[in-house]
């Protein structure tokens, strides 16, 4: 049976697993040729034309080769692009006679370009002056929560003993107000010998983490706009508000391609499915963050975005085949590292194509970290783990083997390993064991060093207080990009704009946890003259709670139905309740004139799939809210296109433009 042929009837459990069959048709029409490309010539390695190199046919000691991959990429139609292929892989970028520096090998670009030389003593000077505990400590790099800490409180007393007494490397910083990020960072700073080196995650902007911070829409509404210039813009409003508060290093932007509708971790999370689209939009990104002075660590290498499994709660597996790895996960990732990135993020996720049936995840894989990343990719910039405290490790192995195995696969820097001080005194006794070459320590703190250096922490740590407040052009850019994203999958019944007659609407938003009112969206609608009445319901909500909802529905003059449904860590799949999706289908079926708003993911659609009108605005954000009903009134016109397909309703590209009325 064709995909075209699944009936509109169907459960949305049957339409998952039966897209989830389809992995490789949610593909671009110039990807769709591509793969037909390597699909026809990849039966044997001895049919591969030789410009076309294979990874799996490399030995583990030889330099991949950028000319050569250019060139198998252009003829695939994967650089679709010329502004692209231009800047993608030149000759010899990663051969030993374009080194930079002595510290970052293959000559991957820093922040602000090579160390200087004050910069690049600094350096090493620092690094003969540490024993080997010393620089086993820089690279660990603890969680600590964000804002103020009271320094009576247990947390405190733990993270200055990491700093202090242990001399950790850094810290990634948690969720906090944002005035209170720079004294507290400052703070911080003031204990330690050595400059820390402050991370966060930042993918959907500064607020993410910082209340009170520039929030931006996701990943996957950049991806909608489709704008180089506003991802750029996005990334660097990014870098300037963090580094103002304190923050070096971001870990991000997601380069997985979310090829799995699947997927409960990544969908928003990813700028789409098309890998090509994916590497040019995360190149204009990264460009903005790196000018803004903001170290980028992309995520979650080899590929995040085929799997099924949270890897905060499990162990997820890759199950493409090293063909598909190459052509279409780690397109992204040897994108970003010729275009210049100052390190890589490594996913707990396990690759059998590449370390067979019993594979480790990628974090503790030396075939995935040495073998492609480092020696085929030719990348030899700073490798962090992804969180040690996960389920994906801690469920298997205890975080300090956990540890000593990730720097024996050649990752340089372990985040948020649980027990910081544990683990420093097991990679220790590893090195003097000799189970971990003393060089492998070594060359991984030179490495953390050097970020440190690049980000300019050499000559000071601490930042101005009070830092200052996001400007109002931080805010316009979050309103563009906000407003660009919309997309208007289908409107069949030309509900979009709202008729004008329409003006009682009933909006039913559904959250998991009841909370989403999405007061923005309906106090925007109220201000265009529309009476707008807010239900909210939840897994929760009674079946007599519906009916009563359906009496009102069929009183008002149009119906909005919209959903928060977004990743979160620990959450597992995304999914709403029967009970919710057979109230909005019972509507359908009574002729109620209804729009559908998804306020997150874009496979909401699998839910109520006969609805009529379908609205993507991406993120419960403020600004997405604002915009999602200035759509909806005519005031703002509807410019976004699918960056995933929809299968088997809409694919890849698709989008109903609507101007302004």
């Amino acid at each position: 049976m064709s995909e075209g042929n699944l009936p509109d009837s169907a459960m949305p459990e049957t339409r998952r697993a039966w897209s989830f069959l389809q992995l490789l048709r949610p593909l671009s029409a110039v990807a769709l040729v591509a793969m037909a490309f390597f699909v026809m010539v990849g039966g044997s390695q001895a049919s591969l034309p030789s410009s076309v190199p294979s990874l799996s046919a490399l030995p583990s000691s030889e330099v991949f080769q950028p000319d050569s991959l250019q060139s198998g990429l252009s003829q695939s139609g994967l650089l679709r692009s010329a502004s692209l292929q231009s800047e993608f892989l030149q000759p010899g970028f990663f051969r030993s006679e374009s080194r930079q520096s002595g510290f970052f090998e293959s000559g991957l670009p820093q922040t602000a370009g090579p160390l200087d030389p004050e910069a690049a003593a600094w350096v090493e000077q620092t690094l003969a002056s540490l024993d080997l505990r010393g620089r086993v400590a820089q690279l660990v790099f603890p969680w600590i929560i964000g804002g103020r800490t009271a320094p009576n409180t247990a947390e405190y007393r733990r993270i200055r003993a990491s700093i202090v007494e242990d001399g950790v490397g850094g810290i990634i910083i948690g969720r906090g107000q944002a005035a209170e990020f720079a004294p507290m960072l400052n703070g911080l700073q003031e204990l330690t010998k050595l400059p820390l080196l402050v991370i966060s995650d930042l993918e959907t902007g500064p607020g993410q983490r910082m209340t009170g911070g520039t929030l931006v829409p996701p990943a996957m509404a950049i991806g909608a706009a489709g704008d180089r210039d506003l991802a750029y813009r996005a990334g660097q409003l990014t870098a300037v508000e963090a580094r103002a508060a304190g923050i070096h290093v971001t870990l991000g932007p997601v380069l997985d391609v979310n090829s799995n509708p699947l997927n409960p971790i990544i969908n928003v999370r990813s700028f789409g499915e098309d890998p090509a689209r994916v590497a040019e939009i995360a190149q204009a990104w990264i460009a903005g963050a790196r000018a803004g002075g903001l170290l980028t660590i992309p995520k979650h290498f080899p590929g995040h975005g085929a799997t099924e499994t949270d890897s905060h709660i499990g162990l997820a597996t890759v199950t493409a085949s090293r063909e598909v790895l190459e052509k279409l996960d780690l397109v992204p990732f040897i994108s970003a590292a010729r275009t210049g990135v100052d390190g890589f993020l490594v996913g707990h996720i396990t690759v059998p194509a590449v370390d067979g049936p019993n594979a480790p995840p990628a974090s503790l894989s030396p075939a995935i970290v040495t073998g492609i990343l480092r020696n085929q990719i030719g990348f030899d910039g700073l490798v962090f783990t992804d969180a040690m405290n996960m389920g994906a490790i801690t469920a298997n192995w205890g975080v300090q083997e956990a540890s000593i195995l990730a720097l024996l696969a050649g990752v340089d820097a372990l985040l948020q390993p649980p027990g910081e001080r544990s683990v420093i005194n097991a990679v220790v006794a590893a090195v003097r064991s000799g189970r971990i070459p003393e060089s492998r320590i070594e060359e991984a703190a030179r490495r953390v060093l050097t970020a440190k250096a690049a980000a300019g922490l050499h000559k000071g740590a601490l930042v101005p207080v009070p830092s200052p407040r996001p400007s109002a052009e931080h805010a316009a850019v979050a309103a563009r990009l906000a407003a660009a994203s919309l997309t208007l999958v289908r409107d069949r019944d030309r509900l979009v704009p709202l008729p004008r007659g329409s003006t009682r609407v009933l909006h039913v938003a559904y959250s998991l946890d009841d909370s989403f009112r999405a007061p923005t969206f309906s106090s925007t609608l109220e201000r265009a003259g529309y009476q707008v009445t807010t239900e909210t319901v939840s897994p929760n909500s009674t079946a007599e709670r519906f009916r009563a909802l359906t009496s009102r529905a069929k009183a008002a003059d149009l119906v909005v139905v919209s959903a928060n449904l977004v990743p979160r860590e620990y959450r597992g799949p995304l999914a709403l309740r029967d009970r919710y999706s057979s109230f909005v289908e019972g509507l359908i079926v009574d002729g109620v004139p209804m729009v559908a708003v998804s306020f997150g993911s874009p496979y909401l659609l699998d839910y109520f799939p006969s609805i009529s009108s379908y609205l993507i605005a991406w993120s419960t954000g403020v600004e997405s809210q604002r915009a999602a009903a200035q759509a909806l009134a005519g005031q703002i016109p509807i410019t976004g296109h699918l960056p995933v397909s929809l299968p088997p309703y809409h694919t890849i590209g698709e989008g109903v433009t609507r101007n302004v009325r």
